[in-house]
């Protein structure tokens, strides 16, 4: 609600809520707050990963803009939900961010049952970026195509294991899905993030993983790990290489998977906080630098209006929400 407060009701709505009046805000001549004190970035994954790495990207520049020191919090565990938690339980003072993403933010709604909070506890600001997760393998898999690799997995019969960033992020739901449309096994393995998951992958701990593009390429590029394919159904011109799995065979039609990272505040955090941050997030968003290390990221500038964010959120919850239902997906917060 407090996301659509003109001015005028945000004024009035401080009369009921005392804690507005003793935010730590400054509102320069043209009206757009500056915090006053240090901001706080949480991660809810491991340091290392792609939520990591745009987080500390954003933090140096919010940083200079503001001249405020700006620092990153990682708050891993339960695919992201207690670094959520912990956001939406903040003041809403602008002074606690999120960096959520489509687990935590989407897809943790459908697959938990006691979830500790909800999609109106946070106010997203903005989109940041979008890619598609890609199919890696540790170099010993016998496979260089999805069709090798699945006869590979058939003949295994769920004696190998796949990592995750985390229970209930994409990465996971990539890999259940991709199992299910196969019909092969596997076991899986969760990790707090996508840099152990990596770390594990390869030195060989597990066989394979659905990682973000943004961080899996750097692996690839290496020569440590093997991509196989992207999840999504829209080849990346980033690298063209990489077929998407959807085209490798028939009972793959369906896959198509694209992960996305944004900014998000606690709910009851005032208007001109939101929009001061969305104007700072499409600054950066738009600056040839950022774009550029995107790009190396294999990852793609996706800044929104709070609306255009909210409106994207509220499709991706109801996208997994079907697809969780239908797969029988249900776990607990723990």
């Amino acid at each position: 609600m407090t996301r659509l407060l003109s001015r005028r009701t945000a004024m009035a709505a401080a009369t009921i809520l005392p804690v507005v009046n003793l935010l730590p805000q400054r509102l320069s001549a043209e009206g757009s707050w500056k915090p006053t004190q240090g901001i706080r970035i949480v991660v809810p994954a491991a340091p290392g990963g792609t939520t990591d790495v745009v987080a500390r990207l954003l933090a140096s520049y919010l940083q200079g803009a503001w001249g405020q020191s700006c620092v990153v919090d990682n708050k891993s565990g339960a695919g992201g939900v207690i670094g959520s938690t912990e956001v939406a339980k903040a003041a809403p003072d602008g002074q606690t961010l999120l960096m959520g993403n489509i687990g935590p933010q989407s897809i943790a709604y459908s697959l938990y049952r006691n979830m500790p909070y909800t999609p109106k506890s946070l106010i997203p600001v903005s989109n940041v970026i979008t890619a598609p997760n890609v199919l890696v393998v540790h170099p010993s898999v016998p496979a260089n195509t999805v069709p090798e690799f699945v006869a590979w997995l058939k003949a295994q019969d769920g004696k190998v294991s796949y990592a995750s960033s985390g229970t209930g992020q994409s990465p996971h739901l990539s890999g259940a899905w991709f199992l299910q449309l196969t019909g092969t096994k596997a076991e899986h393995i969760p990790y707090r993030g996508a840099a152990p998951a990596l770390q594990d992958l390869t030195a060989g701990v597990t066989q394979f993983f659905f990682d973000n593009l943004t961080t899996g390429i750097e692996f690839v590029r290496a020569g440590k790990l093997r991509a196989l394919g992207i999840t999504s159904a829209q080849r990346n011109p980033l690298t063209p290489e990489l077929v998407p799995i959807c085209e490798t065979m028939p009972e793959l039609k369906p896959f198509d998977v694209s992960t996305w990272f944004g900014v998000f505040l606690p709910a009851g955090t005032p208007r001109p906080i939101v929009d001061s941050l969305n104007t700072q997030m499409r600054i950066w968003l738009d600056d040839a630098k950022t774009q550029e290390r995107f790009k190396s990221m294999a990852g793609f500038p996706a800044y929104g209006t709070p609306e255009q964010f909210d409106a994207f959120v509220n499709a991706q919850i109801a996208l997994w929400k079907s697809v969780i239902d239908k797969e029988g997906l249900k776990l607990d917060v723990n």
